[in-house]
Formats: C-alpha cells, structure tokens, sequence
C-alpha cells in the first residue's frame, strides 16, 4: 500500500462501482490513521462516504494526470486494476489507440473497424526502429522479434492469445505480412508469398461464424517462418491443434459450418462446380442447423476466389482442387442422407436404396452406395471366434454418419496441413533460425462448456504457467544484472490446477481408463472423478456442483469453469467403424484412397480412432485427450527453447460495435489473460525503475546544494535517504534506482510542494521588483528635471567657445591657401618640363620600331602571295573532285527523298486527322461568323436609321436658308399692308424656326441616347468576349493540368512495371546463378560461371532489341535447351553443323531438359516432381509474358496520351486567340484544305506505282537481296551510303574487345577520370560509321551490344553512386545522339546527316536504361539514408542544452532486446545526411548531367526524408514536445539552407519539406483557445485531418511550464477539420515508396566528330580507326 501521506486533500481514488467497475473520485479532506469513513467526491458533483475498516481497505490512489494515457502501462506510479482499466480506456476511446504495451505484453483491442495503420508505409517506419521508441504496435512487437532473431540468432516466437473474436487471427496474419515483407526483400523469393497465401486457405476450412466472432478459429496453429543467416524467409512450416471436428454435423444458433462448405455452395452455378450437385446451404443440414446462412459484408463467391488463388500459388493443381472439393461436396450430401428405423421396437435402420444423397455422396467419393448403405445401418462385432453382424438402432445409425463426416473432414484437414507444410519447405539452404507464430484459442467459459472448452482451458493454463514464469524470469534478471539485494517475489503459480488435469489420476487419466472400459459412460467417469479427488483426497481446485450429478467445477486461474460430462467420452474417442474406412480405402478416388492408405499406415490415427469388431488384441488406440497432451507438451517444448513475445488481444464489447468499451468483459478478459498477474508481479517488486541521470534531470531541485550531472549518482544515493525515510522503499542498483509502487507520486507531490515554494519567492521577488521599479521612475524623473536646467547653462557656454573657435579655424585657413597655391605652381612646372623631354625620346624609338615593321610586312606578303597561289591550285582541283561526287550522291538522295515524299504513308500521316480538325474549326468558325454578322447587321441598322433622320434635318435647314435667301428686296415704297404682311410673316418663320430648333434638340437627344447604346452594346459585346476567352482559357488549363496529371500517372505506372521488370530479371539471374552454382557444387561439367555470365555484344541478328526483348523470358533457359543467348551463338560458331546438334539436343523431352536446368532428377535427396517443376515453368512463362504484354499496353498508351495531349494544347492556343488570330486560323484551315485536296489526287496517281513497287518486291526477292548487300556493280535502287567524316571505324572482330574495354571490364578510377559522355561518344561514332558504311546488321548489333553491357554494368555496380550516375550520363547522351540522327527525327541543322536505318527499338530500349539508372542511382542513396535519417532529423540536438533544460517525466523502461544506442562519433547528425546528398550532387554534377535531372532527383530524395521523418515523428510519443520541435526545425532549415546554396529549390525539393515543417510549427504553437484552434487549422494546410489529430493526441508535455493537449482542444481542431475539404490520402502516414515520374527532356547534343575526342590510352581501344 502506498503511503498514507498520499491520501490528502485533492488526491484522486478509485472506488468499486457496479456497472463501470471502477470510478474516480476525489478526496475531501486528508486521511487520519483510524478514520472510518473517507469524504469523496464523485466525477458528476456528488458527494459520498467510502467505509475504511483498516488500512488495507483504503481505495486505489489515482496516477498523476501527466501520466494519463500512457503507452506503457508499467509505466505507472500506480500499478492496480483500476489504473489499467482507466489506461486502455483513454488511449482506445479518447486517442483511438487500439495498441498498448504492458512490460513484455502488447495489449491489442479490436476496433471492429477498418484502420489505415497497416499498409506498407507503417512496415517501413517500424522496420529497423526500437520497440522502446515507437507507439506500441503488432509490427513493433514482430520487428523486436526480427532484430533479436538476426543478432543473437536465436529462435523466437510470438504468442498471441485472447477470446474467440478478440482478434487473433487478425494479428497473426499482420504479423506474417510483416515478416513476408522484411524478410523478402532481399531475395525476391515467392516463399514469403506462400506463407501469405496460406492465411486464406486455413481460414476457409478452419474458421466458422461464433456467436461472438464472424471469423472465428475453431483450432490452434502454430507457424514456424525459417529464416537464412541474412534474415530472409527460406521456409516454413505449420502444426495445428484441436480442430473442432464436431462443427461439421452441429452448430448452434445463430453459427455456421466452416466457411468453405458456404463457399461451394455460393459457387454452384460455375461450369466447373455442376458436377458436385450442390444447392443452397438452407438445403444441407449440415449447413443449416445455425440459422446463420450469410455473413454480413462477405462474399462467399469471392472468398472460394481467393482460396482457390492461393491453393494455385502454393502448388495444387486444378485436378487437386476439384478432388478437395468433391470431397467437401460428398461430407454436405452425407449429412442429408435419410436414415430410417424399422422394426418393433425401433432396434433396426435402413437407407433407401433410391436415395439420392447418398448416390451423389457414393459418386462424388467413388466407392460402392450399396456397400455404404449397408455399413451405415450394420456394425460387426466378433463373438467367440465368430464374426457377427448386428444391425444397429436409428439413432446408432445416425451417429456413425456423422462421426464418418467428422473423420472424412478432420483426414482432409490433416491432408491440407500437410500439403501446405511441403509447399512451405524450400531447397534453398538450411534454416538458420525461425520465428513462431502461435494463434491459440484464449480461456473460454459458456453457460454449458464440454470436452473443446475443458482441452482449450487446459492449453491455457500451460500457456499462463509459461507466461508467469518468464515474467518473473526476466524480473530476476533485471534484479541481478543491477546487482540488487532483493528478496524473492511471490507470484501464482498454477501447478496444482495443471496436476489435478494432466497428473496422475488425474482428470485426464481417468478420462482415458474409462474410454478403455467395455461399458464406459459419462456418468461412471464423474463418479470416479468425484471419489478421487472429492473423497479420497480432495483437491483445492475441483469441485462438485450442487444441483448436478453429471457436472464438475474447476478453478482455473482466470475464472471458475462448471463442465457438463455429456459427450466426453465419445469425443475423447472420436472413433468412426473399420467397414466404412475399408470402403474408403477402396475408393477410385486417387485423393480419398491417399486419405485413408495414409491412416492405415500410421502407428496411431492422428485425428480420432478406428473402432474394429476384432478385441484379441489389447492395443488401444491414442485418444484425443492423449494426442493432444502430446502435441501441447512438444509444443511447451519448443516456446521454452525460444524467446517468447506476448500479444494479448482483448474484446471490447460483445455487440461488435467500433470503439465501444466495456469495461465489465474487458476487465474479465485482463484477469484471464495474464496482464493483471504482469502488473501484479512487477508491483510485488520495483516497478518504477529510474536511471540516475534521468532521476537527477528530473528531481535536481530536490536534491541539497549545487549538483553536477556528472555526479548525479552520488548525488541520488545521498538525498534520496532523506526524501523517502523508509529504505525498503528504494533501492540502489549500478545504473538505476529502483522505486517500488506509489513512491514516484510520493517524489512528485514532494517536488510540486517544492516548486510551490519556489513560487511563493518567486512572487515576493517580482513585487520588490516592481517596487524597486516604480522608484527608480521617481528618482529618473527628477535627474531629468535637473539635467534639462544645467544643460541650458552648458549650452550657452558652448556658444562662446564655439565662436572663439571659429575665428582661429578662418585664420588657419587662409593661411593654409596661400602656401598651397605657391607649391601647386612650382610642381605644375616641374612636370611640364618632365614631359617634354620624355615624349623627344619616345617619338624617336617609335620613329624607328615603324621602319623595322614595314621591311618585316613587305617579306610576309610575298612568301604569303606565293603559298597562296599554290594553294589555290590544289584547292580548286579538290573541290572540282568533291562537287562531282557529291552532284551524284545529292542526286541519288534527291531520287530518294522524291521517292519518300510520293509514298502514300507519308501522305497518311500528314493527313492524319486532318479532315476531322478542319470541320471542327470550320463549324467554330461558322458559328463565330454567324454571330459576328448578326451584330454587325444590327449596329448597321441603328446606323442608317440615325444617319436617315439626320439627312432629313439636313434638307430641312438647307430648304429654310434657301427660301430666307430667296427672298426678293423690298421695293422702295412699302405699304402698311406689306409690313403686315411681312411681320406676320417673320412672326410665322420665328415660330417655325423655334419649333424646328426643339425638334432638332429633340432628334439631338435622340441621337445621343442611340451613340450611348451603341457604346454600351459594344461594350457588353467586348465583356461577353472577354469571358468567353477567359472562361475557354480556364477549361482549357484545367483541362491541360488535368491531361499532364494523367500523363504523369501513367508515366509513374509505367515506371513502376520498368522498375517490378527489373527485379523480377534480378530475382531470375539470382536463381540462375543459384542453379550454376548448385550444378557446380553437385560435380557436373558446366561452363565457367566468368564465361556464362560473361557480357559479350550479341551476335549480329535483326531482331531489334527491346525491354521486351531483354525480359527473363528472353534470358530464360526454360523455353529451349540452350542455357543463354551466349551458348546459342557459341554453337552456331564452333558447330561444323547447327541443325544436327539442334536435332541431337531435341530428342530429349522439355521435361527432361528442364530438370536437367533445374537439377531436380539428378539428386535423389530432392523431393520435388516432376509435374510441379513444369507448373512452375509454366507459371514463370505466363507472369513473363503478363509483364511483357502491360509493358508493352503502358508504353503504347503513353505515346497515345502525349499525342493527345499535344493536340489539346494545339487547340487550346488555337482557342485563346482573339479575333483576327481566327481569321488567320481560318486562312491556314483553307490553305491547308487545299493541300490535303491536291494530297489526295496525287495519292491517288501514286496508287499504281505503290502496287507496282509491292509487286516487284514479291516477284524479284533475289533481285532485293542483292541490292542489299554490298557489291561493286551500281544499282540505282540503292541508296548510297553518306559520306560523313570524323567517325571511328570498329571491326567486326573488335566489338568484343571494344565493349570489354569500353564498358564491361573498365575500371572505376578510369572510369571517373574520363571526360562526361566519353564511352557513349565513341560508340555512337562506332554505330554511325558502321550506319555510314552501309553494314546496317553490324551497326545494330553493335549498339545492341551496348546497352546490354551498360544494364549489366548497372548491376555490377548497384551500389556506386559514381558509377551509376556514369552510366545514366553515357545512357542519356547515347540516347539523345541516335534521337538526334534518327531518320524520323527532324534535324536541326543542314550538317547533320540522319543514319539508314531505323534504331527506334533500341532507342526506346535506353530510354528504359536510363530510367533504370536513374532509379537505381535514388535506390543507392535512399538505402543509405534510410537509417540515419530519423537519428539525424528527429533525434540528434544540433542546438545545444535545448533538449536538457527541458526535464521529463521518463517512467517507462526499455524492453529487453533492444539495441543500445550508439553514443558519441557513432550517431548520426545532419552532417551524415548532407554528406550523403553532397555525394550523390557531386556525382551528378561530375557527369555534367543537366540540372532538371539534378532537380528531380533532389525532390524525390527530399520527399523520401521528409516523409520518413514524418511518419518516425506521427509514431514517437517522446518527440511530440516544444522542444524536440525547435530541434527539428533546425534540422529542417539546415537541409534548406543546402539545397538553396546549390540551386535546388526551384524544383520542387524544399516544397516537398513542407509538412514536415507545418507537423514541427503545430508542435510549437498554442493549443488551449480556439483561436489557436483557428490557426491550426489555417497554418497546417500541407497535413491532413489524421495526423494533426495524430500530433495533438501525441503531444507530451516535457516541461513543468507545458500542458497536455486537452481532449476538448483535440475535438474543437476535429471540427473545423470537417469543414476543410483538403485532398489528402486517407492514410495516417505518408507513402515512403511513393516514386515521381522522372522525365528526360530532350536536348540536342552539339556536332560530334572524332577529332574533338581525346581518348586516353588507358581505355586501351587504340584499334580503332578514325575516318
């Protein structure tokens, strides 16, 4: 018990409660010695009173809250049942961890739902990582298994155990997938692919649906994974035990059969499965009694699928197959055979001669209906020497039919582990060590258990007696390697329980001797049991029920479990009649007959008994008690010999619900599975186990005086006497102190009263502070005052003695000015005189440097006059030779292009799609015109209406002006009557000229409103446009981003399968080369491996190379007898005559040549037939020509996607054109339909000629063969070899020595001392004189022989950063200089003469060999970086003291096993890293490859450290802290700083950093208000919703100034996550292997010639020649 200063006010208990178990409560008020009461207070506000009779009643303290989700539960200060409970509650429900260690124990709780946390990317950040340092996790506890197994090379074994529906077999499989990926990687074998495909074969005809599990595992397997000495899996092997036999002919409600009797069933309707006569499972009884026909969200249809899958990678033909399925099919119709009692007295049973089951049962197993007919109903016994018959009773009848289900199906079940186990076996080498995985069935209690839960109860006990053993085992070696004085610790053991089964008498001896009795029954057996151990000796463990007589109790260590003796006997003897299995034997069944021959060969029967009518002998047979004794105590045997690992899996409800906790079944299940005894056992001892330099880091301020770390020991040894005065409470060991339970939260509340303290003085020291603050204000403020009056007076002072200055500064002046003005006019005067002279002397020298010049110049133009007249000579002599045979050579080439230019291919091409393009631009064309001429026809209407109106005015003025000039004079004498007139007159012209003035106001108005709605519409039209143009522009980039997206996706795909091609040809020359060297190891006379492997150039064939020509098929010796393509052309060279040897070779049979390949036949210790080998060829012949043929798909669907998308982007600018760009559009569609108008009637005129041509080549082959080879008559068919000059001449007899020299055998320093691109430069000058001198078949070969000496150079050096990025540069400049002189290439100056022939396969080839190098080269340094990138990023403190200022609360202890770390030199840092990328800089800028190149491979290395470090830091607790965070930002910045000091940035390398910057900024900002909520959510923009979850819930406060993320922050984040709608994967962690498409942009190499090469003498090819 704790101490009872602990029990203070404030502190939390946990107190019993009915349905939660346990809840928390806090104290009132501090706890008195002899108090009976303690005031407490509940979590909803209530108040209560907790009864204390002594102090062992007291309640279970409560861990502190910093301690709350812990991911270790030893960790706690307080180890009890509720601290558990309490633990495993909030890590499943509030952080939705379903993991959980507790000492050596990993505690899984299924979810009951689909978790991303096991994809690959999980695999690759537990792979190589310290348990201790990662979350708790199934590969975690794998990888501690897999490191500890290659170190110490000792077998392990990993125990997983838990209740049916707990998850075990979930675990069991991710355990196997983890080891099948980091244990094949190196070899690239399919046996860690066998072990995989065994899971769904075992589930199918072992696992059935529980009331408590869709998936339950009605037996217990244990797998052993063999691994090499270098940690690859070699092989494997399986044991089984218990299958639950009687499933087949009874399950109880709401269950199922086993899953494969449901499968056949669904597959009925397949053409295959008519002949098994099967039907629905309602219409089975052996499928039906449950009720349950379905499982919900299974496919039984696509489960029969994958079982059928898996039965074909692990080696069982179809024929197999089938047989297993008949035979399933045959158990299903046995069951609905119709049984029929007769008689008087129901003493007899017959079957009906007609009854169809049995007749399908009869012909699905071929044997006899009559015969098992007969059997079924009669049983024979021997009577006195005599053979009897005796008919038995219906309900005998049906019980034999079941129990020969039960026996067919548990033979098949055997026969099936066994063909697994040979599948599993492997020749490859001899295991060095294995892992075990056990799946066994937990502790289970029902409310009627018999004989499987009694056998499933007793394997548990063994199981937890092992279990105690080493706990308390490992506990002692902790004791004494730190050389503690302890005392032994007292734990359960449950010997006694194990006697009362297994010892002598015991239950299971009994059981046994009443098998053997004539007339045994259940009853007699728990007659006996009860006088045993009730009355004769009575037994602490066994008990008699009260109410039952054929019932007994034992106490198992988990739980009281009452048996009903029904059915012991019958199931322990598990016998089945001789008859019906002599009927089996005889079957003409090959499967049945090898079921049963089997059987009758064993010295015992493996899965039940045969019962014969013979008694002489008195030879019984082994029961099922028996044998299963035996297989546990082997069993037993084998978990001693290994270090155990422990998965305890736990079921959190039984309704099946995700992320639902009980607490009542979980605790249930923590007191049955043996963690509650964990914590008990290290409670009993020290528990908390500190180092002394974590103790002192964390309680320095408890300890007196001034301390150094590097005392910290002596340090702990004399404070700690004064902190906890009860010495038994610690202990000292040599590097750690041992605290036993409750003394940490004793320490903890010392520290907080200290701190507290401390505050108190802190507190007094800030308002003296501030006192002393406020005067020292005051005093400032009168010095103010009083240094503003005496600097008044100071500045008058100053103002006196500046003038005094002033005065002496003028006079100093002048005076200064005056001399210097008389030593300027005495030195002006010296120089004048210096100059004069001097120039008199140089005139004089240059006067006489001139006339030696001109008598030099006269003598050079002479003798020049005279070299150039000889020169002009020859000169024009040469060049009339070179203009006459180059005239003949453009002529022929003129013929030539002519010819080219009429063909009807060409022609094709360029009018490929044409038609198609024009009518979609004329029909947008016709559509645009229509619209423009509507608009324009509009406006020109408003036009002439406003220009009509405005004419009308016009002629009205104009007639107004015309009729005022008009007028005639008045006459002289002018009468009253006339002015009148007159005035009457101008009144009328005034008005009409006013109203003639408004209306034109008027028509004004008018017009102006028109000019504006012309403007307006004018306008809206240009806006109109201009959206219209936006909006195209937007669809056409989304659409173009779109297309570049897919295309960069499908060049990622294709990639992916170069990238799977050249590991599956890597794992082919590793099983060749495995086969040589067996072959040579056995004694036969091979080639020597040097020769075989030897890269010499192919011969010269005019089958172009390909990936697909360079596939394993291809190298394969399996398709014929020929071991290479080498060992082909050395027999087509040193054979007087192939085809007899050819012929001679084929008359052996492929099978026979293909174990003579395989050395199967020639080693009789090999078990392998001969029909396997041939599957295997043929499966390795079928998954070759897959890969070649989607090669093959991808490629071409690549080059359709980047025509596509060129196309596309051509419409685009098309599209985004304004208006007169249209114009011209349409002026070029109508040029250019024109020309495809005059291309099709020359087309047509060239079709005679084109048959013509096709014609003669048909009828005249000689006459073309001739033409092709060389001769020295002229044929005017034949093109003439350009002639090209600065090229290198390689013999046919020297492409040997020039690849060996050149690639194959050159050395490394040789190689990097050569100038960038040497080697391809040399060849393709080699290539292009072979091309030039007309030898087509030596040039392809040549090059064909290049580039498989580079991809075999390539491997030869997989792991040379230098070499690799030599042979990328040499691959790409190769590449670009055929590209750049191939034919269908337009070239880009005059000067350059395109080859011959067409290399397209062979330039496609090294476009594959450059992304092979280039992948090869990221392969070199992302292994190198692998495993210092998370000590060097996350770990290492390149800020120095950050990390220590900062003390942590470390309870948790490693586990046993793990690696130490590496101290001092050895850890890597940020140097290692950029050493690292400075490498593989340094070698790419050596070999002047181009800097988009550079940039992709930084990106892709930069997201690989990026991605790693994330996924480290989203699985370690300890580095969620504010100031790990500032460490890693460093980190970060410092991989910035490099990569921009280089030039890098710019494509996409320090971008790819950004979630692990915004993951290290959401580490260092606030978490407790919503603002910072906000903020969150706005800043981490690059994480998803997961892992910022993921980082608050992993958040750890390694400071006292810190806090814990609160679960209300958490959900407040949660929230606002949901309203972000961001695009990230679903995954928690990032994808590791995720792989960028690489792009090698084309860039035309300048002019080649073979003066400008300086070739060292060390490559030794001084035999070529220049030409």
């Amino acid at each position: 018990m704790a101490s009872l200063e602990l029990y203070s006010k404030g502190s939390s208990v946990w107190i019993p409660e009915p349905d939660a178990v346990w809840v928390s409560a806090l104290l009132l008020q501090d706890y008195s010695p002899g108090e009976k009461h303690l005031q407490l207070q509940l979590s909803d506000g209530q108040e209560v009173q907790y009864p204390v009779g002594s102090i062992s009643d007291l309640p279970p303290l409560g861990n502190p809250a910093i301690l709350e989700g812990e991911n270790d539960l030893t960790a706690l200060s307080f180890l009890h049942e509720p601290a558990v409970l309490h633990n495993l509650r909030v890590r499943f429900l509030d952080y939705s961890s379903i993991y959980t260690y507790c000492g050596i124990v990993l505690v899984a709780i299924n979810p009951y739902d689909q978790l991303s946390i096991y994809g690959e990317e999980v695999i690759d950040a537990y792979s190589g990582q310290d348990m201790g340092d990662m979350e708790p996790h199934i590969f975690s506890v794998a990888e501690e298994a897999y490191r500890t197994m290659t170190r110490e090379e000792k077998n392990q074994s990993i125990i997983i155990s838990g209740e049916s529906g707990s998850g075990k077999t979930v675990s069991a499989k991710f355990t196997m997938r983890y080891f099948a990926v980091v244990g094949g990687a190196s070899q690239q074998t399919s046996v860690e692919e066998r072990v995989l495909a065994s899971n769904p074969i075992m589930e199918s005809i072992g696992n059935a649906k529980t009331t408590r599990n869709d998936n339950s595992s009605r037996f217990g397997k244990y797998i052993e994974i063999g691994f090499a000495r270098k940690g690859d899996i070699i092989a494997a092997n399986m044991r089984t035990y218990l299958l639950e036999k009687s499933r087949v002919v009874f399950q109880a409600s709401a269950e199922r059969n086993y899953h494969i009797f449901y499968q056949l069933c669904a597959s009925r309707e397949l053409p295959e499965m008519r002949s098994l006569k099967l039907d629905g499972p309602e219409r089975f009884r052996y499928t039906s009694q449950g009720g349950e026909l379905q499982i919900p969200g299974t496919d039984d249809l696509s489960d029969l699928e994958r079982t059928r899958n898996a039965f074909t990678i692990l080696g069982v033909q179809p024929d197999q197959q089938m047989e297993l399925f008949r035979i399933l099919s045959a158990v299903l119709h046995l069951g609905n055979v119709n049984v029929q009692a007769s008689g008087r007295s129901a003493e007899r049973s017959y079957i009906d001669a007609d009854d169809r089951s049995l007749a399908v049962f009869s012909k699905l197993l071929g044997v006899e209906g009559p015969q098992m007919a007969h059997w079924l109903c009669h049983r024979r016994l021997a009577v006195g020497g005599e053979m009897l018959v005796k008919p038995m009773t219906g309900q005998q009848a049906l019980e034999a039919r079941d129990a020969l289900a039960k026996h067919i199906y548990g033979q098949l079940f055997t026969w099936t582990v066994q063909r697994l186990n040979s599948a599993l076996r492997t020749q490859r080498g001899k295991t060095k060590s294995f892992i075990g995985v056990l799946d066994i069935y937990g502790f289970e209690t029902f409310d009627r258990n018999s004989f499987e839960q009694f056998c499933i109860n007793y394997a548990n006990e063994k199981l937890q007696q092992q279990f105690n053993r080493h706990v308390f085992h490992l506990e002692q070696e902790e004791y004494v390697r730190e050389e503690l004085a302890w005392s032994r610790i007292e734990f359960s053991d449950n010997q006694q329980c194990i006697n009362l089964i297994e010892g002598q008498l015991g239950l299971f001896d009994l059981l046994d001797e009443e098998c053997r009795m004539p007339k045994g029954s259940d009853e007699s057996w728990v007659r006996k049991l009860y006088d045993q151990h009730l009355t004769s000796k009575p037994h602490p463990h066994f008990r008699k029920p009260r109410m039952s007589n054929s019932a007994f109790i034992v106490l198992h260590f988990a739980d009281t479990v009452q048996y009903e003796c029904d059915g012991f006997l019958d199931k322990n003897r598990d016998t089945v009649f001789e008859e019906l299995i002599n009927i089996l034997k005889a079957s003409q069944s090959e499967l049945v007959a090898e079921l049963f021959q089997q059987q009758g060969n064993m010295p015992s029967v493996a899965n039940g008994s045969v019962r014969s009518g013979k008694r002489a002998t008195r030879e019984h047979k082994l029961t099922v008690g028996f044998q299963f004794r035996q297989s546990l105590q082997m069993l037993m045997e084998t978990l001693n010999n290994t270090t155990p690992h422990y998965v305890r899996c736990i079921k959190p409800n039984d309704l099946k619900e995700p992320f639902m906790f009980d607490p009542r079944r979980t605790v249930q299940q923590l007191r049955a599975c043996g963690v509650l005894e964990t914590i008990r056992i290290s409670a009993a001892g020290y528990p908390s186990r500190w180092t002394y330099e974590e103790f002192f880091s964390r309680y320095r301020l408890l300890l007196p005086g001034p301390q150094s770390p590097d005392q910290a020991q002596a340090a702990c040894r004399q404070a700690l006497p004064e902190l906890i005065p009860d010495n038994d409470q610690y202990c000292f060991g040599k590097t750690k102190v041992f605290f036993r339970a409750g003394q940490v939260a004793l320490l903890e509340r010392l520290r907080a009263e200290r701190l507290r303290l401390a505050a108190v003085i802190i507190q007094s020291r800030v308002r003296g502070w501030l006192a002393k603050i406020q005067y020292i204000r005051t005093c400032w403020a009168t010095v103010t005052i009083q240094r503003y009056c005496r600097g008044a007076l100071a500045r008058q002072l100053a103002l006196t003695l500046r003038y005094s200055k002033a005065a002496l500064v003028i006079q100093k002046t002048y005076r200064m000015v005056v001399v210097r003005q008389l030593f300027l006019m005495i030195r002006q005067a010296t120089i004048t005189i210096q100059a004069f002279t001097r120039g008199t002397l140089t005139r004089r020298t240059f006067r006489q440097l001139l006339v030696e010049r001109a008598t030099v110049l006269l003598q050079a133009r002479v003798r020049g006059w005279l070299a150039r007249r000889a020169y002009r000579r020859i000169h024009a002599a040469v060049l009339f030779t070179q203009c006459c045979v180059r005239r003949r050579a453009a002529r022929r080439e003129l013929l030539k292009l002519k010819t080219e230019a009429r063909s009807v291919e060409r022609y094709r091409e360029l009018n490929k799609g044409m038609e198609v393009k024009l009518m979609q631009l004329q029909l947008k064309a016709d559509h645009e015109a229509r619209e423009s001429a509507a608009l324009r026809e509009t406006l020109h209407t408003e036009r002439e209406a406003s220009g009509h109106e405005l004419e009308a005015l016009r002629v009205t003025i104009q007639k107004l002006e015309s009729q005022r000039q008009e007028k005639v004079q008045p006459s002289p004498v002018i009468s009253e009557k006339e002015l009148g007139e007159r005035r009457r007159a101008e009144e009328k012209a005034a008005q009409e000229i006013l109203q003639l003035r408004q209306e034109l106001q008027v028509l004004q108005k008018e017009k102006d409103s028109f000019y504006k709605e012309r403007e307006d519409l004018s306008a809206r039209l240009l806006e109109q446009g201009k959206a219209q143009e936006e909006c195209a522009q937007e669809t056409m980039a989304k659409a173009s981003a779109a297309l570049r997206a897919e295309l960069d996706e499908e060049r990622r795909k294709y990639q992916g399968l170069l990238r799977d091609f050249t590991r599956l040809e890597q794992r082919y020359d590793n099983l060749r080369e495995m086969s040589l060297l067996t072959e040579r190891t056995k004694g036969h006379r091979r080639t020597d491996s040097t020769q075989s492997l030897s890269l010499e150039p192919l011969s010269p064939s005019p089958i172009p190379l390909s990936p697909q020509s360079l596939t394993p098929l291809s190298l394969s010796p399996f398709p014929s007898a020929f071991s290479s393509p080498e060992t082909v052309r050395r027999v087509s060279v040193t054979s007087p005559s192939l085809d007899r040897k050819l012929s001679m070779w084929s008359s052996e049979t492929p099978m026979d040549q293909l174990m003579e390949r395989m050395d199967v036949a020639k080693d009789p210790a090999v078990k392998m037939k001969a029909e396997d080998l041939a599957h295997a060829y043929d499966a390795v012949r079928v998954a070759n020509k897959f890969l070649e043929s989607q090669l093959r798909g991808q490629y071409s669907q690549w080059e359709g996607d980047l025509e596509a998308l060129r196309f596309q982007l051509g419409q685009a600018i098309s599209g985004s054109s304004s208006t007169a760009a249209r114009q011209d559009v349409q002026e070029l569609l109508e040029a250019r339909e024109q020309e495809c108008v005059r291309l099709r009637r020359e087309l047509k005129e060239l079709k005679n000629t084109t048959s013509l041509t096709r014609l003669l080549a048909q009828v005249l082959p000689s006459s073309l063969t001739l033409e092709a080879s060389p001769s020295p008559s002229p044929s005017p068919s034949r093109p003439k070899p350009a002639s090209v000059t600065g090229l290198l001449e390689c013999r046919k007899k020297d492409e040997n020595k020039l690849i060996k020299h050149l690639i194959t055998d050159i050395r490394v320093d040789s190689a990097l001392s050569l100038p960038p691109g040497l080697p391809a430069r040399v060849l393709f000058l080699c290539v292009r004189h072979a091309g030039c001198s007309g030898d087509q078949t030596q040039a392809r070969s040549l090059c064909s022989a290049a580039v498989t000496a580079m991809k075999a150079a390539l491997k030869k050096h997989s792991n040379d950063v230098d070499m690799s990025a030599l042979w990328l540069k040499n691959a790409c400049l190769l590449h670009d200089l055929l590209t750049q002189h191939s034919p269908k290439q337009t070239l880009d100056s005059d000067d350059l003469v395109p080859l011959s022939m067409d290399l397209s396969d062979l330039i496609r080839a090294l476009s594959d060999l450059c992304i092979q190098a280039y992948q090869q080269l990221l392969s070199i340094t992302e292994k190198r970086l692998q495993n210092i990138i998370v000590p060097a990023m996350l770990e290492s403190e390149t800020i120095p003291g950050l990390s220590a200022s900062a003390v942590k609360l470390v309870t948790s202890r490693k586990r046993a096993g793990s690696d130490p770390r590496p101290v001092g030199g050895d850890v890597p840092t940020m140097a290692s890293v950029l050493r690292e990328l400075g490498a593989l800089h340094t070698a790419l800028t050596h070999q002047a490859l181009p800097l988009t190149q550079i940039e992709q491979a930084f990106h892709q290395l930069t997201y690989f450290i990026s991605a790693s470090a994330l996924n480290s830091l989203l699985l370690r607790k300890d580095m969620c802290c504010w100031s790990r965070g500032m460490q890693i930002r460093y980190n970060v910045s410092l991989l910035e700083e490099w990569l921009r000091s280089r030039g890098l940035q710019a494509g996409g390398a320090v971008a790819t950093l950004e979630p692990l910057i915004q993951a290290v900024q959401l580490l260092q900002a606030g978490k407790k208000t919503e603002v910072d909520a906000k903020a969150i959510v706005q800043t981490c923009t690059a994480l998803s919703s997961q892992k910022i979850v993921k980082i608050l819930t992993l958040y750890t406060p390694h400071s006292d100034l810190d806090e814990r993320v609160t679960l209300n922050f958490i959900r407040t984040v949660q929230g606002l996550l949901k309203d972000r709608s961001d695009g990230q994967p679903p995954q928690l962690l990032m994808d590791v292997r995720r792989v960028f498409p690489v792009t090698f942009p084309y860039s035309p190499p300048p002019a080649l010639h073979s003066e400008q090469l300086v070739i060292p003498d060390s490559l030794k090819i001084s035999f070529l020649r220049r030409a």
